[in-house]
């Protein structure tokens, strides 16, 4: 097989208002909630650069003007730490900054749904595969799910999809797809199934959030009619692309943390706050003590 286009651009929607975190989101985005000592959106974009990810592109709405501050300096906080010699944080700051013109941010001004927002990022991805990440679900793995998604996109082309595996009795609750034929590290995807009815799911093996998709998904979102939640629904948009062009599914083996949610968010702090040899002393025998305390 030729080899396929490389995947340059990464879209992230974060026009969402979470809701669900009220009232915190009233004046802080639900993609600057912390989980340990970093915002949510910054282990998202971890993720992509892992992966090769040369640029990143924002679909913001209002009320999101500080994730565009986040990912820019502050030089009132740099020149404070140069005076106090903190070095170790200048150095973690600067770690975490995109180079210049790296960054791109795009408004959706009317909430219609993750297609529509997709949609928004049209003139920046312009006609090149791209990935899209969920702001709310992060990961953790040896090697994170984009890195996976992108080597296998290397061997088949086309679009890929990150799944993962759910207990059979909650796939009505998840957009579900076929298995098809094994290739490269995944398989190919005989079907997508958007919260099949109970014991109609056609497997266990759910999106969990992470997509690489093919220039051509613009034109058909341009169109597409609304769906689910008089929403623009991306999967109705996949399910039209997919008559014209194939989708594999990469099959991530790791944790996903829907930090979306409010247990998702929490459980996610826990994990991450023990990977850390830091922090990890510091709360492990508290946590047993709780833990043992429940009743």
């Amino acid at each position: 097989m030729a080899q396929q286009q490389k995947i340059r651009k990464a879209v992230f929607p974060v026009a969402g208002l979470g809701t669900r975190f009220l009232p915190a989101t009233k004046a802080v985005p639900k993609e600057m909630l912390t989980v340990v000592d970093k915002p949510v959106i910054q282990y998202v974009v971890d993720e992509a650069a892992e992966a090769g990810i040369e640029h990143f592109v924002f679909v913001t709405g209002r009320g999101k003007a500080v994730i565009e501050d986040y990912f820019d300096i502050q030089y009132e906080l740099e020149q404070m730490l140069r005076e106090r010699n903190k070095n170790a944080e200048l150095t973690l700051l600067a770690g975490l900054l995109p180079k210049a013109g790296t960054a791109s941010f795009t408004r959706q001004q009317v909430p219609l749904g993750l297609g529509h927002a997709v949609w928004c990022a049209r003139d920046i991805v312009g006609s090149e595969p791209f990935a899209v990440l969920l702001p709310d679900m992060i990961m953790s793995a040896e090697k994170g799910c984009l890195r996976g998604m992108v080597e296998l996109y290397e061997k088949t082309g086309g679009n890929v999809l990150a799944v993962q595996e759910c207990d059979p009795d909650q796939a009505h609750k998840y957009g579900i797809v076929g298995v098809g034929e094994a290739v490269g590290n995944g398989f190919r995807i005989t079907q997508m199934v958007e919260k099949p009815p109970k014991g109609t799911a056609p497997s266990n093996l759910y999106i969990n959030g992470r997509y690489i998709l093919q220039p051509e998904i613009f034109k058909i979102l341009e169109t597409q009619e609304r769906g689910a939640g008089n929403e623009i629904q991306l999967t109705d948009g996949m399910l039209t692309l997919a008559k014209s062009q194939e989708f594999s599914a990469y099959k991530f083996t790791g944790e996903t943390y829907d930090c979306g949610a409010k247990d998702g968010f929490i459980l996610a702090n826990l994990a991450f706050a023990l990977q850390r040899a830091d922090i990890r002393p510091a709360i492990e025998e508290p946590l047993k003590a709780l833990i043992a305390s429940l009743k």
